[in-house]
């Protein structure tokens, strides 16, 4: 199979790294708006069957003329580009993937696409990060053991292996995405209602093996598509970990309106934005640089098994490869997008139509191929034993 990649960031560069390196891949295209940075990358990657291109992603055309050459593409753009990518991906009937972006409503405009991707041949997939991405594949894995499907809890986070004041954390991907997903409020449903309450709210502690205690709080974004595979769902609640006092330093800066993109006050004469001030400020404090990070996550899928209680989990620990100095972040990130495509390439998938993870990934077969790259998931089933009344 053929598969071209979308920008050679971090994620896209991650991506043609696995890519190149998987028997069932026969060639792999690189494409960024600078040639030279995406020869860089071929060059550094150092793989025969990598390719650079010059492509404009904002030009139809010069988008469509990339992707026909391709049997799948991996969309690693910022999020803006998922509608056009998608649009050009079915005029021209070739597979499509990206990485999600639920700002904007911009998710539920590629999913208004199915009936024309469907009726083009073609199968794509967006929101295949870890949180969107990772969590909806585990869910929809538990979801579909299950008899009858009752809760769904996901904690996720991405955090520095040897934590620093003042915050205990370093980005590994935009700290304007962390403003929004602490400060936009949080999609749960409680009592089969959805509801909206604020992030940074109802924190918890939260254990992983090798980490001392953690905490967990209510984000923006984290619920995904969740709420509308499975609309007659009791529970469904996302949760961030972090250190412990993470949130109560962070809702401090967002109640003095600090993280609000629009909102502004006077100072000497000019109108100024508080946020992106903070921006500029906490960039250098918060910036990962050459620390070892992690990802922890935890799936818990709840439910009815043969009439008896019934909960599913999934949990994994992923550090920064410090062979190849690629974060943990961009490990789960990127091989979770390349695992996905191939599964298209190759056959695996075969419904056509646009689909959230959850309802179209097979679960199974994702875990064991995360596994040969070293991300690990481990299942836990406890399955309440039958009561039998003599």
């Amino acid at each position: 199979m053929k598969i071209g990649v979308l920008g050679s960031g971090l994620m896209g560069k991650e991506a043609a790294r696995d890519l190149a390196a998987s028997a069932g891949v026969a060639a792999v295209g690189l494409a960024d708006i600078d040639l030279g940075r995406a020869q860089l990358v071929c060059d550094q990657l150092k793989s025969p069957k990598l390719k650079a291109y010059q492509v404009n992603a904002g030009d139809s055309q010069d988008l469509a003329n990339y992707m026909r050459q391709f049997d799948v593409i991996i969309n690693a753009l910022f999020y803006s580009f998922n509608e056009i990518v998608a649009k050009t991906a079915i005029e021209v009937g070739v597979n499509s993937v990206d990485l999600g972006g639920h700002i904007g409503h911009m998710t539920d405009k590629v999913l208004a696409m199915h009936d024309d991707a469907d009726a083009a041949g073609v199968t794509l997939i967006p929101d295949l990060g870890v949180a969107p991405g990772m969590i909806n594949i585990l869910s929809g894995h538990g979801a579909g053991k299950l008899d009858e499907l009752e809760s769904i809890k996901l904690y996720v986070g991405g955090i520095p292996v040897k934590p620093e004041p003042p915050f205990e954390y370093n980005h590994v991907f935009s700290m304007e995405g962390v403003f929004d997903h602490y400060t936009d409020p949080s999609l749960i449903v409680r009592g089969g209602i959805k509801q909206e309450i604020p992030s940074l709210s109802e924190v918890e502690r939260v254990y992983f093996e090798r980490f001392g205690p953690l905490e967990a709080f209510h984000t923006s974004g984290g619920t995904s598509t969740l709420s509308l595979s499975y609309p007659d769902i009791d529970t469904l609640e996302y949760k961030t970990i972090r250190y412990p006092g993470h949130a109560e330093k962070f809702k401090l800066l967002v109640d003095l309106n600090l993280t609000k993109m629009d909102y502004e006050v006077e100072v000497n004469g000019q109108m100024i934005n508080p946020r992106e001030v903070l921006l500029k400020v906490l960039d250098p404090v918060v910036d990962l640089g050459e620390k070892d990070d992690a990802v922890l996550l935890r799936v818990i899928v709840s439910g009815k098994k043969d009439g008896v209680p019934a909960t599913y989990e999934y949990e994994m620990t992923t550090y920064k490869d410090r062979k190849t100095n690629v974060t943990a972040m961009a490990r789960a990130t990127a091989n979770t997008i390349s695992v996905v495509a191939q599964m298209i390439g190759n056959g695996t998938i075969t419904k056509k139509g646009v689909y959230p993870p959850e309802k179209i990934v097979y679960g199974e077969t994702y875990i064991k191929e995360m596994a040969k790259r070293g991300v690990n998931i481990l299942e836990t089933v406890n399955v309440e034993k039958s009561r039998v009344n003599i």
